[in-house]
C-alpha cells in the first residue's frame, strides 16, 4: 500500500504501491530533525522540489547523482541545477498548472506565495505539488502563506490530505494554516516546516486546536514523528 514518512521540516518520503520512492524537498544531511538513518537514502526514483532554498533543496544534486532519481522542479530552478552538476537526463522541467504523468503517480504543480532562489540566484517562482495516486490525492503546499488559490484546488482536485507549513516567520503560522484547512476541506492535514530552528515558533498543538475549531472536526490533524510512517492507519482508497 501507499506509504509516507515525514523526515523533518518539509521533507517527505512517499513510497508508491509498486515500490517507487518519491522524496519531496530533500533537506536531510544538515536537517536537525531528520533521523540519522534517513540522512542519505539510497533508493530514490523521484526528487520533487517546491523551491530552491537550502532548507528544501540542499541535498538535491548529491542524492540525484547517488540514486539516479529524476528531479522535478520549475523551469528556472532546473536550469540552475543542471548548470551546477545535475545530469541533464535526470531533470524534469515543468511549470504551474501543468500535470506530468510518471506512471505510478501524477504530479500537478501549483502556486505558492513565497520566494525562490538557488545559492543566492533567482530561481523562478516557488511552487507546491498535488500528487495523484489513483483515487487518493495529496497536496504538499511548499512554503506559502494563505491564498485564495486553496479554494480552487479544493474544487478542482479535491485533495484528501493537505501538508501545510505552520512555523510562522517565513511561512504561514497555525492561524493561517488552520483557515487553509477550512478552505480546502480535506479529510486529513499534516503540519510541516516547524520546530527546525528557534525562529519557527508555530506548533502542531496550536495548529490542531485551531483546525478543530475552523473545520468543526471535519479535518483530522496527523502529527507524525520524524522518520515515522503515517498513512498505514488511515482510511485511504
Amino acid at each position: 500500500m501507499l506509504q509516507a514518512r515525514w523526515l523533518g521540516h518539509s521533507s517527505f518520503l512517499i513510497t508508491t504501491t509498486s515500490g517507487k520512492n518519491i522524496l519531496i524537498d530533500p533537506f536531510l544531511s544538515d536537517n536537525p530533525k531528520t533521523p540519522d538513518s534517513w540522512k542519505s537514502p539510497d533508493e530514490l526514483d523521484f526528487l520533487l522540489l517546491t523551491h530552491g532554498h537550502a532548507d528544501h533543496a540542499a541535498d538535491t544534486i548529491p542524492l540525484a547523482k547517488k540514486s539516479g532519481a529524476k528531479v522535478v522542479s520549475i523551469v528556472e530552478l532546473s536550469g540552475l541545477l543542471k548548470r551546477d552538476g545535475l545530469p541533464e537526463d535526470q531533470a524534469v522541467e515543468m511549470n504551474k498548472g501543468g500535470t506530468v504523468d510518471f506512471g505510478d503517480f501524477k504530479a500537478t504543480m501549483t502556486s505558492a506565495n513565497h520566494s525562490n532562489s538557488w545559492n543566492g540566484e533567482y530561481a523562478g517562482d516557488p511552487a507546491g505539488f498535488i500528487l495523484h495516486f489513483g483515487d487518493f490525492r495529496l497536496y504538499h503546499a511548499g512554503d506559502t502563506n494563505i491564498m485564495p488559490d486553496f479554494e480552487l484546488y479544493r474544487d478542482i482536485y479535491h485533495p484528501d490530505m493537505v501538508i501545510l507549513p505552520i512555523g510562522d516567520h517565513y511561512t504561514m503560522g497555525p492561524v493561517e494554516a488552520a483557515r487553509a484547512c477550512r478552505m480546502m476541506n480535506a479529510k486529513y492535514a499534516v503540519p510541516m516546516h516547524y520546530g527546525t530552528m528557534p525562529v519557527l515558533t508555530g506548533t502542531p498543538e496550536a495548529f490542531s486546536k485551531l483546525v478543530e475549531k475552523e473545520t468543526e472536526n471535519r479535518t483530522r490533524v496527523i502529527v507524525p514523528e520524524p522518520g515515522g510512517e503515517f498513512l498505514e492507519a488511515l482510511e485511504i482508497p
